[in-house]
């Protein structure tokens, strides 16, 4: 198995969050991971976001792999690897009902994300 490390939960709500971290290609509103400790990230998520509604509804959790289809490989997947920002690729599979999201890295993330990373890479 992939050497999984923890880089955040992902909670969906319906309250408004900071326009600046809206993501016009997902349609969806991700806030608050740089801002505590923990990796614990506020998702809101418009009408016709096109990402599956079991991400939408349920919360995740995220974490670093060194090789994306080597985590996701044999598992069920939902949404296959992408690029949402140049550096990182994500994927997210489901177990016992809850989505599970992959990220890998190609650079420190303090570069891709340069307000600050939580987690050292």
């Amino acid at each position: 198995m992939e050497k999984l490390r923890y880089h955040h939960i992902g909670i969906p709500t319906n309250k408004p969050l900071p326009k600046e971290d809206y993501s016009p290609e997902y349609k969806m509103t991700a806030s608050g991971y740089y801002k505590n400790p923990y990796g614990i990230e506020w998702i809101n998520f418009d009408s016709d976001c096109p990402l599956p509604e079991l991400v939408k509804k349920v919360p995740h959790i995220a974490f670093v792999v060194d090789n994306i289809e080597a985590a996701i490989a044999g598992k069920n997947v939902i949404i296959e690897p992408n690029s949402p920002t140049e550096g990182v690729t994500i994927a997210f599979i489901v177990v016992n009902g809850a989505p599970v999201e992959f990220l890998q890295f190609d650079r420190p993330e303090s570069e891709i994300w340069p307000h600050g990373a939580q987690f050292k890479i």
